[in-house]
């Protein structure tokens, strides 16, 4: 390689003197290192003459692919740099829902903006599957409601958000400014199936024990705004983080509850095997921004 560095400031200078002094190495290094390689290829690159040197024809040609060969083994360099150190490549990130405003939404949208070279892939689906494609290579981190205890993956706690009911705005609770799970006794419960919906379907049952009267919880396989638009045409309630009030609904109010021990948890999963920079800036920005709603 320092041949062929040697080789091209002596195309560029016409002088094995100034080339020499250009690269801050001795005349006679670049005598010897440049004859060298003309005797490897067998080609004489230069014709050498009292005020310096001329390339042959085989050596402009020779010249001109080294030139661009370095180059590019430069830009390749750089880029590695760049890679190891995260500020480009590619993150692919499982999460429940993307809602404006939310906590995911605005790291999403620091980190972009703190590393514009990332190519950033969002996948929404419910916590299992996203786990599922994580072991599988295909996602970098997903984001996940409570605080799994997974033994081939690590996870940590990054945020939190209290759990907030969703009536429509005519129903007869409506006009409170929270209610309790005694209230919702007896409600029809409406979750989906996909993103949060199970484990909203189990805090639901775990809350409701023996309340009376009996609740009934109805699933449907919908995105979350036709959920919310289903509570708003009367078709039940649901309960839902409260950064999904941040949704523009017509026809529904979200209430805290006022009984409800704590807020709930959500944590980030990666595999340990993930080394990536990218990665690692994220859980880093993560735990920098991580917060309660």
């Amino acid at each position: 390689m320092a041949s062929l560095i040697q080789t091209l400031a002596v195309a560029e200078y016409l002088n094995f003197r100034h080339a020499a002094t250009a690269l801050g190495v001795s005349l006679s290094s670049v005598s010897a290192r440049v004859k060298t390689l003309e005797e490897d290829l067998g080609v004489l690159l230069f014709e050498r003459h009292a005020r310096g040197v001329r390339l042959t024809e085989a050596g402009r040609l020779f010249v001109k692919r080294v030139a661009a060969g370095v180059d590019q083994l430069d830009h390749a360099v750089k880029m590695a740099g760049m890679a190891a150190s995260g500020e480009c490549g590619r993150l692919r990130i499982g999460v429940h829902a993307l809602i404006p405003h939310s906590f995911v939404a605005e790291l999403i949208e620091r980190y972009r903006e703190d590393y514009s070279g990332i190519e950033v892939e969002i996948t929404e689906s419910r916590a299992r599957d996203a786990v599922m494609q994580l072991r599988t290579g295909r996602l970098d981190i997903v984001f996940v409601a409570g605080t799994p205890e997974l033994p081939d993956c690590h996870s940590r706690r990054i945020w939190s958000e209290p759990l907030v009911a969703v009536l429509p705005d005519r129903h007869q609770l409506a006009d409170r400014s929270a209610v309790t799970w005694a209230d919702l006794a007896g409600e029809t419960f409406l979750v989906r199936y996909g993103g949060t919906g199970p484990q909203v379907h189990d805090h639901i049952v775990l809350r409701l024990a023996g309340r009376w009267p009996a609740s009934s919880i109805h699933r449907f396989d919908v995105e979350r705004g036709t959920l919310l638009s289903m509570v708003g045409q009367g078709f039940g309630i649901t309960i839902v983080g409260a950064a999904t009030s941040f949704l523009t609904t017509s026809g529904v109010v979200f209430l805290p509850i006022a009984d409800e021990p704590e807020p709930v948890p959500f944590s980030a999963v990666w595999s340990p095997s993930n080394r990536s920079a990218t990665l690692r800036n994220l859980l880093a920005l993560a735990n920098k921004m991580g917060r309660s709603i």
